[in-house]
């Protein structure tokens, strides 16, 4: 009798945990239910919202002696942040400004403008200041203080909180990741781009100009636009080619630029003429993609009174800040707005 009431008991107790374990399991897998409907939620909500991301971007910061002149001080320092007091205000306003950096800033080597250009560190803290987020290197004049000169500017602008491209140092070309910037959310990649380096390449062998610098080889180019479509939300490319004060592109730009939308870029911010050229609106995929060929100098000593023989000597006087406003809804990233804002500099201050 006992034997059969412990055993009874027995049953009861096995039948409670039974129970309390289904409940406990039942429990786990609504709340399971819960947190996975409430990410799908938080995911769709995501999807759903409006990001945007404004973008400026400028031609040319190109520092003649006349400008190492005009911000000389007593005590034989420099100070260039006058150069930028007009267009800083407008500059803050976006989200990412991009720049174009023509020359190089190596301490060991003297300072120097045309045709061997090396600016003073102290320019950078300038830049820093006016707002500047990105500067493209990839120019014809990165190597006028050697290669070591092209890594020097490359930290330079590192030591002031701005992201150089078109320089590579460590790791090198073949092994570095792309420069993707997050801008309220939206993935920008940025390449830059020159069509050769005056010829001072060839004090340097083929491994080191493939290592370090950032060239027009279509074939390189291709699969890094390829790469940077599949990475990022938007591909930005700053190439440097096209015929000094020419005012409008030549057709190899022409056919080089359309190649690059074909293989995935966004937006082409183009330098090197020193004049601005046309704009024009490529439409791919039932998308419109932008292409300013040429955005001119932002800050240089080319000037009417400086340019004897150049037809187009007035046009280096002026040039275009960029100001392009991207959008990001559903998943898919578009161009929203594009404006061209004209400048002028006036000695060494540029007016917008």
């Amino acid at each position: 009798m006992k034997q059969s009431q412990a055993k009874k008991h027995d049953n009861t107790m096995t039948n409670k945990i039974l129970m309390r374990l289904i409940a406990l399991v039942l429990g786990l897998l609504f709340l399971e239910i819960l947190i996975i409907h409430s990410k799908n939620e938080q995911q769709k909500s995501v999807s759903n919202q409006v990001q945007t991301a404004r973008i400026m971007a400028n031609g040319d910061l190109l520092y003649h002696d006349g400008l190492y002149m005009s911000a000389l001080q007593a005590d034989g320092s420099y100070d260039f942040t006058e150069n930028f007091t007009y267009v800083k205000p407008w500059l803050k306003q976006a989200d990412l400004v991009l720049g174009d950096f023509e020359g190089t800033i190596n301490p060991d080597y003297p300072l120097s403008g045309y045709p061997l250009f090396n600016a003073p560190q102290s320019v950078t803290a300038a830049i820093s200041d006016a707002g500047y987020d990105v500067m493209d290197l990839a120019h014809n004049h990165i190597l006028d203080s050697g290669l070591e000169g092209a890594f020097t500017t490359a930290d330079a602008f590192k030591e002031v909180g701005i992201d150089p491209v078109g320089v590579y140092e460590n790791p090198v070309r073949d092994k570095a990741p792309l420069f993707i910037k997050n801008v309220n959310g939206i993935k920008v990649a940025i390449l830059s781009y020159a069509y050769g380096f005056n010829g001072l390449e060839s004090n340097l062998t083929e491994k080191e100009i493939a290592n370090h610098l950032s060239n027009l080889d279509e074939k390189r180019m291709k699969v890094e636009i390829e790469r940077a479509e599949k990475e990022a939300d938007v591909t930005v490319i700053m190439p440097q080619m096209g015929v000094e004060y020419r005012l409008e592109p030549t057709d190899e730009q022409v056919k080089l630029y359309h190649k690059m939308i074909d293989w995935g870029a966004d937006i082409i911010f183009g330098g090197h003429p020193h004049v601005v050229e046309p704009s024009e609106v490529v439409k791919k995929d039932g998308q419109q993609k932008l292409i300013i060929y040429s955005m001119g100098n932002f800050i240089s000593n080319q000037r009417i009174e400086t340019m004897d023989g150049v037809d187009s000597a007035a046009w280096t006087e002026r040039g275009v800040l960029m100001d392009v406003t991207l959008e990001k809804k559903n998943c898919q990233t578009t161009i929203k707005t594009a404006q061209a804002h004209p400048t002028w500099v006036n000695l060494s201050l540029i007016h917008i």
